[in-house]
C-alpha cells in the first residue's frame, strides 16, 4: 500500500488502504482531509505500522482480527448525511435495520465511504450508481453472489426508494432546535475530551449508541425565545436577504477547492462593484450572483462535491438565557426567523462579535473593586485622556463631564474613566479576570491593551460566553461553565458523563453585589432604561454595549432568576440604521417579561459583607454639613473615613449695614419700617449705602432671610 501511495502522490482517492488502515484513519488520524502531501506520507507509514500492531495484539488476545476490525469499521465509518455506522446509514437511506437490507441496498452503502460527499445517494445518485455497479461486479467475479442475484440487484430501482424515504424523512423529521444543536455539540466534545473518543466514535455513540442525555433546557423558556425570534413584528421593516453559501469542488487536476461567500464577495468587488456586499433585496437576486460566480470558478472536468446555500433575513440577532445559580442554559436562539436545518449556524455560539462597553464591568470595574483600588464612591475625572499610543479616548457624546463617582461612571457608561481605571490596574489584570470568567477568544499578544476596557479585542466574543460571564456576577461572583446537559448514561444506565460544576470563585460576594447595585442604576437612570421590565417588583441589573458605527448592539441583563444576553447586527458587519437600533430592546424585554410571568417579587440580597454609609454624592466622602447626601454601599472596611468639607456655607456677617439717615427715616414711615432695599425708590441703584448692596447680594446668594443655622442643600 505504501508503494502504491507513493507512486500516486498519496491522492485522497487512492484505494490501496486495508480495512484496518481505514479504521485507523477514521478513528485515529481524524485530520487527514486537511493534511499536506508530506503529512499524508507520514500518516500512511504510521497507518501501516499501527495496522500490523493492532492485528497482532488482537491475535495475542485470542480475538479474530478480521471480525473485530470489520465490526468496528462498519460501526464507525462515515456514510454521509450525518450517518456514522451501517445501522444509522440503513435507517437514514432506507428506513430499516441493517439486517433487513437487500443486496442492492448493501451495495449502495458500500459505494459511499470512499467519498461520502461525492457518492451521496440522495444528492448524487448517478455517481453512487456507477460505483455500486462496480461493487456488484466484483462480488460476482469473486463468487460472493450468483448471476441471478447480480441481475436482480442491477435491475432494482433502489434509488427511487432512497428518494421516497428521504422525502418522507424530510417531511416528518423535526429540525433540531438551536438548543439541541448545542446539546449534541457539547456532549460530542465532552466524549472526546473526557473519554478519549474520536469524532467518529462520538458521533456513532450519540446517533446510534443508545445514549440517554439529560438536558438543562426549560422547554417553556425555549418556546418563548423561539416565538419572539420568529415574530416579524419584532424586527425592522424592510429587512434584507443575506446569503450563507459554500461550495466544495474537486478540480480536474486532482486538487480540492473550498469556495466561501467571502470569496464570492471579493470576486464581484474585483469585477468593479466596490460596494458589493452579501445583502440582497430578494432571494432571486442572491441566487443570480451565486450562479454567476459558479460559472466563473467551476471549469470543465471539475466536480461539485458539496454545496450549501441558505437565505437569511438581515439584520440578525441571537440570545442566551442562563440560570446563573447553576450555569445551566435554559434556552438559546442563534438567529431570527424559522430554523430550516439541523446543526446549522448558531450565532450565539459560532459568531464572535465585539462586546463594546459590556466589557467595562468584567475587565475593569469588577477587578478594580475586587482589588480594593476603588469603591463605588471613588471620584474620577472625565477629561482629556490618551492611550499610551497617543489615541484620544472619547465618550459617545464627544464631550467631557468633569468629576463623578464610579457609580455614576458605570451608570452613564463613561469611556474615559473606564480607560483611566484599566490603566491604573493594568490591562494584564483585566485580561486575567476575563479569562477566569470563561472568555476563551482573547489573544494574549494583542488584547492586553488599554482598549480592553471598552471591548476593543481582536476576535470578539460569543454571546454564550459573554452571558455566562455576567451570570458569574449575578451568581455572587462564582463562574459556572455554561451547561446544556447534566449527565449522559449508556444503554445499560451507567453514567458516562456528568456535567455538574462546583463553580470558580472570581469575585468576592461583596464585589458582585456592588457591581449589581451599580448596574441597577444603569437600568433606572442610565443607558439601560429602555430595557426595563414590566414587573418592577423583580429587580433587574444590566449593561449595554455598542461598537463603532453601530455595527454591534449588545445587552446583558439579569434578575435574581435568569441572566439573558442578546446581540443584534448584520452578519456582514454592516452599520445598523437608526430604525434598526431599537429591536434589541423589543426582543430582550419581550422574552424576559414572558419568562418571568408568575415569578414572585424579588430583590438582589445584600450580603453581610456589605455596609451602607451616608456620603456626599459629589465628593464620595462621608456626608458633612451642606452636602448633597446619598446612601452608598461599601465592602466592609472600605468606606471613607474623612468627612466632606466642600459644602460648608460661608459665615454670614451679623453687623447691620450702615445706611444714610435721611433714607432710613423715610423708610420708617412706610409698612416696611426698618428695612432698606438699596434703591432710590425707582428700582434703580441709588449709589448710596453701598453696604446695603453687599447685604442684599449675600441675602440673594443664600435665598434671602435669616441664613444662620439653615442647610439649604440636603440632597434629599
Amino acid at each position: 500500500a505504501v508503494i502504491v501511495a507513493l507512486s500516486s502522490g498519496f491522492s485522497r482517492s487512492e484505494g490501496a488502504s486495508t480495512i484496518t488502515q481505514q479504521l485507523l484513519k477514521n478513528n485515529v488520524f481524524t485530520g487527514w482531509m486537511t493534511e499536506t502531501k508530506t503529512q499524508r506520507i507520514e500518516r500512511k507509514i504510521q497507518e501501516q505500522y499501527l495496522a500490523v500492531e493492532l492485528e497482532k495484539s488482537l491475535r495475542e488476545a485470542g480475538e479474530d482480527p478480521k471480525a473485530v476490525i470489520l465490526e468496528n469499521y462498519l460501526n464507525t465509518v462515515n456514510f454521509g448525511n450525518g450517518a456514522y455506522g451501517v445501522q444509522t446509514a440503513a435507517q437514514t437511506y432506507f428506513g430499516k435495520n441493517a439486517r433487513d437490507l437487500t443486496l442492492s441496498e448493501c451495495a449502495v452503502l458500500a459505494a459511499i465511504p470512499q467519498n461520502p460527499s461525492q457518492f451521496n445517494p440522495i444528492l448524487y445518485p448517478e455517481e453512487n450508481a456507477s460505483r455500486m455497479h462496480t461493487v456488484l461486479e466484483y462480488m460476482l467475479e469473486q463468487n460472493y453472489i450468483t448471476q441471478d442475484e447480480y441481475n436482480e440487484a442491477m435491475s432494482d430501482n433502489v434509488y427511487d426508494r432512497i428518494k421516497e424515504n428521504s422525502a418522507s424523512v424530510s417531511t416528518e423529521e423535526e429540525v433540531y432546535s438551536y438548543f439541541v444543536d448545542e446539546l449534541i455539540s457539547q456532549v460530542k466534545q465532552d466524549l472526546m475530551a473526557q473519554k478519549g473518543y474520536t469524532e467518529a466514535q462520538a458521533n456513532s455513540a450519540i446517533y446510534s449508541g443508545g445514549l440517554k442525555i439529560y438536558s438543562t433546557e426549560d422547554p417553556a423558556v425555549q418556546s418563548v425565545m423561539e416565538s419572539e425570534f420568529t415574530n416579524p413584528d419584532n424586527f425592522p421593516e424592510g429587512s434584507e436577504v443575506g446569503l450563507d453559501w459554500a461550495l466544495t469542488v474537486d478540480k480536474a487536476d486532482g486538487s480540492r477547492v473550498n469556495y466561501s461567500r467571502e470569496m464570492l464577495q471579493t470576486y464581484f468587488q474585483e469585477q468593479g462593484d466596490e460596494n458589493f456586499d452579501l445583502n440582497f433585496s430578494s432571494q432571486e437576486e442572491a441566487q443570480s450572483y451565486v450562479d454567476q460566480y459558479k460559472a466563473a470558478v467551476v471549469g470543465e472536468g471539475d466536480t461539485i462535491v458539496a454545496e450549501r446555500i441558505s437565505f437569511v433575513p438581515e439584520p440578525q440577532a441571537c440570545m442566551t438565557v442562563i440560570d446563573q445559580s447553576t450555569g445551566e442554559v435554559r434556552g438559546i436562539v442563534g438567529g431570527r426567523g424559522e430554523k430550516t436545518g439541523s446543526l446549522t449556524l448558531d450565532r450565539a455560539t459560532d459568531s464572535e462579535r465585539q462586546p463594546g462597553s459590556t466589557f467595562k464591568i468584567l475587565s475593569t470595574y469588577g477587578p478594580a473593586l475586587e482589588r480594593g483600588e476603588i469603591t463605588l464612591a471613588t471620584t474620577e475625572t472625565d477629561d482629556q485622556f490618551n492611550y499610551s499610543d497617543g489615541q484620544e479616548v472619547k465618550n459617545s457624546d464627544n464631550t467631557h463631564h468633569g468629576t463623578m463617582t464610579v457609580r455614576k461612571a458605570i451608570e452613564t457608561s463613561n469611556n474615559v474613566i473606564a480607560a483611566k481605571l484599566i490603566t491604573q490596574i493594568t490591562p494584564e489584570v483585566g485580561y486575567d479576570y476575563l479569562t477566569r470568567l470563561g472568555i476563551t477568544t482573547l489573544d494574549s499578544d494583542k488584547d492586553t491593551t488599554q482598549s480592553l476596557a471598552l471591548g476593543g479585542i481582536t476576535n470578539g466574543v460569543s454571546n454564550l460566553e459573554l452571558t455566562a460571564a455576567y451570570a458569574a456576577v449575578a451568581n455572587k461572583g462564582v463562574y459556572n461553565k455554561p451547561a446544556f446537559y447534566t449527565k449522559v448514561t449508556d444503554r445499560s444506565g451507567n453514567v458516562l458523563l456528568e456535567n455538574a460544576s462546583s463553580g470558580t470563585k472570581v469575585f468576592k460576594e461583596s464585589t458582585a453585589y456592588l457591581l449589581t447595585s451599580a448596574m441597577e442604576d444603569v437600568m433606572k437612570a442610565g443607558t439601560g432604561t429602555q430595557f426595563q421590565m414590566e414587573d418592577t417588583s423583580i429587580a433587574v441589573a444590566g449593561k449595554t454595549g455598542t461598537t463603532d458605527s453601530y455595527k454591534d448592539l449588545v445587552f446583558v441583563g439579569y434578575t435574581p432568576y435568569y441572566t439573558c444576553g442578546i446581540w443584534t447586527g448584520y452578519d456582514t458587519n454592516e452599520e445598523l440604521s437608526e430604525n434598526e437600533r431599537q429591536y434589541i430592546n423589543t426582543l430582550w424585554t419581550n422574552v424576559m417579561n414572558r419568562i418571568h410571568e408568575g415569578k414572585a417579587a424579588k430583590n438582589f440580597a445584600v450580603p453581610g459583607s456589605v455596609e451602607e454609609v451616608s456620603i456626599c454624592s459629589q465628593s464620595g466622602l462621608l456626608a458633612g454639613t451642606g452636602c448633597p447626601v446619598s446612601t452608598e454601599y461599601f465592602a466592609e472596611g472600605t468606606a471613607p473615613t474623612t468627612v466632606c468639607t466642600q459644602h460648608i456655607p460661608t459665615p454670614v456677617p451679623t453687623v447691620a449695614p450702615t445706611v444714610a439717615p435721611d433714607i432710613t427715616q423715610e423708610a420708617s414711615q412706610g409698612d416696611d419700617a426698618g428695612t432698606y432695599d438699596g434703591t432710590n425708590g425707582t428700582g434703580e441703584d441709588s449709589g448710596a449705602g453701598t453696604g446695603g448692596n453687599i447685604w442684599q447680594t449675600i441675602q440673594n446668594l443664600f435665598g434671602g432671610g435669616d441664613t444662620s443655622g439653615t442647610d439649604t442643600e440636603t440632597g434629599q
